[in-house]
């Protein structure tokens, strides 16, 4: 019988009527994404348009988390809105920079940051690089 080292957990909070934050702990991989999508989808449909993933209790993520984070950053910027990364580790960043995630999905310090990212509106390409 096989038990994940760092099963998934997922807490929901609403900081505004069209942001969600999404604190996520443990592995984000093939095993515990879908879990997340979920979260996700479930929060569209509630008209959210901003996704806050702090995801600074995320010690792995594979391909399938950085896919389910793409898919609703592709989704949302329609509405128009955003998904903004909060703190990931230093091991996750790393990732996130390699598959270039970390161009396309803004990545910020606070939960705070984040809804002043998505007040400013739309990022340009000229949008405050990330280190």
């Amino acid at each position: 019988m096989s038990v994940a080292h760092n099963p998934l957990s997922i807490k929901v909070e609403v900081p505004r009527e069209d942001a969600v934050l999404l604190t996520v702990e443990g592995d984000l991989d093939m095993d515990t994404a879908t879990e997340l999508q979920h979260h996700l989808a479930n929060q569209m449909h509630h008209g959210r348009r901003h996704f806050l993933l702090d995801i600074a209790g995320v010690p792995f993520m594979d391909s399938s988390g950085m896919n389910i984070v793409l898919r609703a950053y592709q989704e949302v910027r329609e509405l128009p809105g955003g998904v903004y990364v909060i703190s990931p580790t230093p091991a996750v960043r790393r990732i996130m920079d390699l598959t270039g995630v970390s161009i396309t999905v803004p990545i910020v310090a606070t939960a705070e940051e984040a809804l002043a990212v998505a007040d400013a509106g739309p990022a340009g390409p000229t949008a405050s690089p990330e280190g």
